[in-house]
């Protein structure tokens, strides 16, 4: 397996991760009655549980980007240093950025989700050259 399909996979079990602190953030404060019912009437969210929401939306979002480059990457047997240091920088700036949201550490988040997006154009830059547009 290649480093950038082995980032993408630990990219997927952090995702896991994020989406059981979130599930059991979601108990604590509503309840295991009403997180196991159909939850229509929830109260509001305690800042916590809408945190780990956040954080769980927005490792998602960069998931979307990122993980369908490194598949076309692997398809297509392109791991240069650009990709493999794209992969790494998007993984590990998202465990750091899991880390920094989790805290509630103000303006260093913004510096790992950077990163992160980073790594995600180093990997499209890396696959530009073998684009073969239909036009």
């Amino acid at each position: 397996m290649t480093i950038e399909l082995t980032m993408l996979a630990l990219s997927v079990a952090l995702l896991f991760v994020l989406i059981l602190i979130q599930s059991s953030a979601g108990t604590a404060a509503q309840g295991v009655d009403v997180m196991a019912g159909h939850r229509d009437n929830m109260k509001p969210m305690t800042p916590w549980q809408a945190r780990t929401k956040r954080l769980v939306d927005n490792h998602r979002e960069g998931l979307a980007l990122f993980a369908p480059l490194v598949l076309i990457a692997a398809v297509s047997q392109i791991s240069t240093t650009w990709t493999v240091l794209g992969a790494q920088l998007f993984f590990f700036s998202r465990v750091a950025h899991a880390v920094i949201y989790l805290a509630g550490w103000p303006w260093v988040r913004p510096v790992a989700w950077l990163v992160g997006i980073i790594g995600t154009v180093m990997i499209f830059v890396a696959l530009v050259p073998a684009l073969k547009f239909p036009f």
